[in-house]
């Protein structure tokens, strides 16, 4: 412990020990030392001095400090000494704050050595190569960064915050050989994506750092963060710090963010899947009140615009930007970009970015193309943002950066937009220009003609760009006319042209610049390029080619020799574009003049000084113009495309002999008469297909009517078939019913037998008439005797009690048979009507057989007529007795009604009878009696016979 205190500040007992014998002293004490304290002592006193004696205490005690985080897991307060020693020798960082350790009690380190004063920048050299050396050492051992990966599980901020700073550092010196063993560590990215939801801010903060060193630059490992939900953390952090007006927290989000989404189209693809375009449009709601920007703000503002850009890059595929494009604007996120681009108080670096970003959005999308066509500035009176912005590109007062960006907006513009190419050509022909309002043709001509050389080169190459790939609007600006001063005649925009290439005098201090040169070259070379009318309209001027030839055949200094190359450019195209339409400039005649004045081979070689050139390289690159100084604008990205197309051709078309050139065109020739038989035969063929699908409708529906007829046929036959075996089956019906009846004729069988049936039935009504009166008669008389035993009943000592038994007895016997003879009756009248409704089907049968039949509808005709007539007859006398015997019935229910009283009353009667003394015998006994004396009389019958007999 004595050696202890003498390390960490005691008064030394003798001579000072050197910092390597103090390292080497702690080393052996970590080594040796069975108490925790003392090895946690021994190791926060290595801690104090890595930073001044880096070297020696990672060389020295390295390997001690990782034998600690193997065996010491349990003690934090150790392990945390152990990782922030293991930082402070592998880390390059400069000079950090020192941290309060008054509890720790280290002191600076004893035996101060004095060193030779170097030089910053060695100083520097120096730390970068010994943390990377220490590096290398460490991830020897791939069980190192594993073990290292294991305590960022640990909680405890002593143990998981200086874990997150060592392997970040670990990450800047050997990046790829680390994310090699995080990538193939079990669970190794998804312990570090843990880090973005820890709750204490300094460890989330340095986790977002640790993050962006781990993606950069691996693919494999940026799709594993990002699935593992890595865009909705960022924007979650994003949003909870303010969006733009956050601190650097938003900063590294956006950073990181960055490095997941550049060059990465899994990555890219997924953040437009996962609607996280849409939660980007916040970003960019910045307030009316823009005087105050922050320089965090524009720096997060930046970034956010960068983010836009890499999702719709041009070096992106045309798919994935296209459907980022159109998400972008779907969701106001364009519509966000162009408020910002139109507003005012807002810094120069944000605009330019923001141009840039507007660009790249609606670049070769029309929907965000015309969308942008039809944005107005604020101004009074409002005009057109494409307007605004061309004021700035032609205005030389306006930053160099921001004129560039302006003129890659109007690229972008135009890039693929003929429908924009025209209404920017419109602006220039004479029909449309307006006097009153500035257009943006005008802006152009303004800036083609002026005396700024780069605004020269800016107009040229806009020009240019609304005639790309669109004959219609190159032969267009062929007419527009230009004044040149009062009492001179108008010239054309190409004649204007050709003119400050060639002449002299005034405009000759202007076009000797190589810059506006080049610009109004390129220009040329594009308007002829593929237009043989224009081509016809340049050759028409007498001096542009003597000019050309001039250029192309003088020795002129370095800067001249680009001149010369695009010369020679331009003077190729109106070889190969000419349609001999003019008789001093044929083909054949300026191949000659070449091999006259300026010969093949330095032809050649003045055309290939074009894409020697450094800055044809460059540009050639990528399609933003970023030039760092204005003399460095010389070529245009679609232009180089141009050059490339043309340089081979030209070759070709110049070194060609007038017979191989007859050759070419006789074949030429030849092919376009067979492409025009081709066409023919294609146009004929398309007509005879589109006749023969004509028809082949036609026979389609033709078929069809024709099996519905058929079907139509098919389904009349079986009803005639059907209708003519029921005519045959109600003839031989009708021929049997007049055999049974004895009918005279078959015309009049069925008016006979239904004649006879309603006699039958009308006699039947009359006897049930005349049993119901004699049933009523039988009744009065049953009342008046009723009556009778009711007062004989009242007076039974007037004495007729005999009688009254004998007439009551009678009266029972007469009721029985009353009921029997009407269920008799009622037997007969069901009888009846089963008969009747048998007789009205064979009626009704016959009629409607004779109705659904077609073929014998004419014979049948009177048949039909006297059947229905018979049948309303029928009907009616039906009703008629359907009436009676419902009458008959109402009568015998009547009836019934009046013998069920008689009953009561006769038992009524009875029981008085019996009350009054007299004996009265019951039905039965009645007839048991009655059977007796039958049985007396028919034995005194028989005796008197056998007397007779006997005599």
């Amino acid at each position: 412990m004595n050696f202890l205190r003498g390390v960490m500040g005691g008064q030394p007992a003798g001579p000072q020990p050197t910092g390597a014998e103090t390292i080497h002293k702690l080393c052996d004490r970590v080594a040796s030392s069975t108490l925790l304290e003392d090895r946690r002592d021994a190791v926060r006193a290595l801690k104090s001095l890595s930073k001044k004696y880096r070297g020696e205490v990672g060389t020295q005690a390295m390997e001690h400090l990782i034998h600690i985080l193997q065996t010491d897991r349990s003690d934090s307060e150790i392990i945390g000494y152990a990782l922030d020693t293991l930082y402070n020798i592998i880390s390059n960082d400069g000079e950090e704050e020192e941290q309060d350790e008054s509890e720790d009690g280290a002191s600076s380190g004893p035996g101060k050595q004095s060193s030779k004063p170097v030089s910053e920048e060695s100083s520097h050299k120096q730390s970068d190569d010994l943390g990377t050396q220490f590096t290398e050492i460490f991830i020897k051992d791939q069980e190192n960064v594993t073990l290292l990966l294991s305590l960022l599980e640990e909680f405890d901020f002593h143990v998981r915050w200086p874990g997150v700073k060592l392997l970040t550092a670990l990450l800047k010196n050997q990046c790829p050989q680390v994310q090699g063993v995080i990538l193939v560590s079990p669970m190794g990215v998804s312990r570090l994506m843990d880090l973005l939801a820890d709750s204490r801010e300094v460890i989330r903060n340095d986790g977002l750092l640790l993050l962006q060193q781990l993606t950069k630059g691996n693919a494999a490992i940026q799709k594993i963060v990002a699935f593992e939900n890595a865009f909705e953390r960022l924007l979650d952090i994003i949003t909870e710090e303010g969006n733009s007006d956050g601190g650097i927290v938003v900063e590294d989000c956006l950073l990181l963010l960055q490095h997941l989404l550049k060059n990465n189209s899994s990555n890219q693809n997924f953040f437009k899947e996962g609607s996280y375009i849409q939660r980007m449009k916040p970003w960019f709601e910045v307030g009316d009140d823009n005087s105050g920007w922050s320089a965090q703000k524009v720096t997060n503002l930046h970034l956010m615009l960068q983010l836009v850009r890499v999702m719709v890059s041009p070096v992106n595929s045309p798919g994935a930007t296209s459907s980022c494009q159109k998400s972008m604007y779907q969701c106001g996120l364009l519509q966000q970009l162009c408020t910002i681009l139109m507003a005012t108080g807002v810094p120069a670096d944000i605009l330019t970015e923001t141009i840039n970003t507007v660009s790249e959005v609606i670049r070769g999308s029309q929907v965000n193309q015309d969308y942008f066509a039809s944005v107005n500035a604020p101004s009074n009176p409002p005009r057109p943002a494409i307007v605004v912005l061309l004021m700035s590109m032609v205005n030389e007062r306006q930053p160099f950066v921001l004129r560039c960006a302006v003129l890659y907006c109007f690229q972008c513009f135009l890039y693929k937009n003929q429908k924009g190419q025209g209404e920017i050509v419109a602006t220039l022909l004479p029909s449309t220009i307006d006097a009153n309002s500035i257009s943006a043709g005008q802006l152009l001509c303004g800036g083609l003609f002026s005396t700024d050389s780069l605004s020269n080169w800016c107009a040229a190459v806009a020009l240019a760009h609304a005639l790309q790939d669109n004959l219609t609007q190159k032969e267009q600006l062929l007419r527009v006319q230009l004044a040149t001063s009062l009492g001179n005649p108008p010239v054309s925009l190409l004649q204007q042209c050709t003119n400050i290439l060639s002449q002299g005098d005034k405009i000759s201090r202007r076009g000797s610049k190589v810059q506006t040169r080049v610009g109004l070259l390129m220009l040329l070379c594009t308007w002829i390029s593929n237009c043989p009318i224009a081509v016809t309209h340049f050759l028409h001027n007498q001096a542009n080619i003597p000019f050309l030839t001039g250029q192309i055949s003088e020795n002129l200094g370095e800067d001249e020799r680009l001149v010369q190359g695009l010369c020679a450019l331009l003077l190729g195209i109106c070889i190969y574009y000419n349609d001999n339409s003019l008789e001093n400039y044929t083909k054949e005649k300026l191949k000659q003049l070449i091999e006259k004045r300026i010969g093949k081979e330095n032809f050649v070689e003045k055309l290939g000084f074009v894409n020697k050139h450094e800055l044809y390289s460059r540009a050639a690159q990528k399609p933003q113009p970023t030039f760092s100084s204005p003399e460095q604008m010389l070529f245009d990205h679609e232009f180089t495309k141009l050059v490339k197309e043309l340089e081979v051709v030209i070759t070709k078309t110049v070194h060609k002999s007038s017979e191989e050139e007859k050759k070419e065109e006789e074949v030429k020739k030849t092919l376009e008469q067979h492409d025009s038989i081709v066409t023919q035969y294609k146009e004929l063929i398309r007509e005879q297909d589109t006749q023969i699908n004509e028809l082949k409708e036609q026979v389609s529906s033709l078929k069809a009517q024709n099996e519905q007829m058929q079907a139509t046929a098919a389904q009349q036959l079986s009803q005639i078939q059907q209708h003519k075996d029921q005519y045959n089956v109600l003839k031989l019906k009708l021929g049997k019913d007049s055999q049974q009846l004895g009918a005279p004729a078959e015309g009049t069988h069925v008016n006979g037998l239904q004649s006879e049936e309603l006699g039958r039935l009308r006699e039947e009504v009359d006897d049930l008439r005349k049993q119901q009166d004699l049933l009523q008669a039988q009744l009065s008389e049953k009342d008046a005797l009723i009556d009778s035993l009711k007062s004989g009943a009242a007076s039974p000592m007037e004495g007729s009690s005999g009688s009254s038994a004998e007439n009551s007895v009678d009266l029972l016997k007469e009721l029985e048979a009353l009921r029997s003879q009407v269920q008799s009756q009622a037997a007969e009248i069901s009888q009846l009507q089963a008969q009747r409704q048998e007789l009205l089907k064979r009626v009704e049968s016959p009629s409607e057989q004779a109705k659904s039949s077609s073929e014998s509808r004419v014979g049948l005709e009177q048949q039909l007529a006297t059947a229905n007539s018979t049948v309303a007859i029928l009907q009616n006398e039906k009703a008629k007795l359907q009436q009676e015997v419902a009458e008959s019935k109402k009568e015998q229910d009547d009836l019934l009604m009046l013998l069920a009283d008689q009953d009561q009353k006769i038992l009524y009667l009875k029981s008085r009878l019996k009350e009054l003394g007299e004996s009265i015998e019951d039905e039965d006994d009645l007839d048991a009696r009655d059977q007796l004396e039958d049985e007396d009389e028919d034995d005194d019958d028989d005796e008197e016979e056998e007397d007779a007999d006997e005599d």
